[in-house]
């Protein structure tokens, strides 16, 4: 194990938690914008329709290892719905989001990002998301307005998910760097550890327990691939600093 030049991140309950994240507020903050609902349906129905179709139609392709876009999704269940906005899907899709969870960032990951600033290590996001690469930068970049980020991806502009060997890869050519040079931060023993694992990259096992975590794979499975495991960003300072 040595020094990376770059470290690449995992987005949700790794850099940024979502505790709290209501999927009926969410709808109803976009319904407020509705111009169009014929049928008069509520937030709860609309919701109830989105949840049937997600796990009806959209997981299939999740399973599959493929990430629709939230735009396509939104497109789908609303004009379906015959429900109409007064604002592009860009921004109902950010209203969404916002409402139903507006994020807070894990603990200590400034002062981690900051250390990484101070020593010139490099640092990109890859994320298994279903909204857009844009709402995703704007979210890091209102949450951790201190940092900036050399790339971000978001498998739902790429297709497919990780733990997909081609997104991994995808970044190396982004920084530029042989796998050996670059760590990946992540919570998912599978998606983040294992996928990095599979590109050669160095994997970090980041498994806080301090805050909630809806999105946490179920099993609970360890990883079964050579990697460093933190619960806490100062453990990952800590760890840089020992390597010569």
């Amino acid at each position: 194990m040595r020094k990376p030049q770059m470290i690449l991140f995992d987005y949700g309950h790794t850099l940024i938690g979502e505790p709290g994240f209501d999927s009926v507020r969410g709808t109803a903050a976009v319904m407020r914008r509705a111009v169009k609902n014929p049928r008069n349906l509520t937030p709860e129905q609309v919701q109830q329709f989105a949840d049937e179709l997600f796990f009806g139609v959209y997981r299939q392709a999740r399973d599959l290892g493929l990430e629709p876009h939230n735009w396509q999704f939104s497109r789908l269940l609303y004009e379906f719905l015959r429900i109409e906005f007064d604002a592009p899907l860009a921004e109902i899709e950010q209203i969404f989001w916002d409402s139903a969870a507006p994020g807070i960032a894990m603990p200590y990951v400034d002062e981690a990002l900051a250390y990484l600033r101070r020593r010139g290590i490099r640092t990109g996001v890859i994320s298994n998301i279903g909204f857009s690469g844009s709402a995703l930068t704007a979210r890091l970049n209102r949450l951790l307005p201190e940092h900036s980020w050399e790339f971000v991806i978001a498998s739902s502009e790429y297709l497919l998910r990780k733990p997909a060997r081609m997104l991994f890869e995808l970044a190396l050519r982004k920084a530029d760097l042989c796998a050996g040079d670059v760590w990946f931060c992540g919570d998912s023993p599978v998606a983040d550890i294992a996928g990095a694992a599979s590109a050669e990259i160095f994997p970090v096992w980041y498994e806080n327990v301090t805050m909630e975590n809806l999105w946490k794979e179920k099993g609970g499975v360890a990883p079964t691939v050579e990697h460093l495991h933190i619960h806490d960003w100062q453990e990952l300072i800590t760890a840089l600093e020992r390597l010569p």
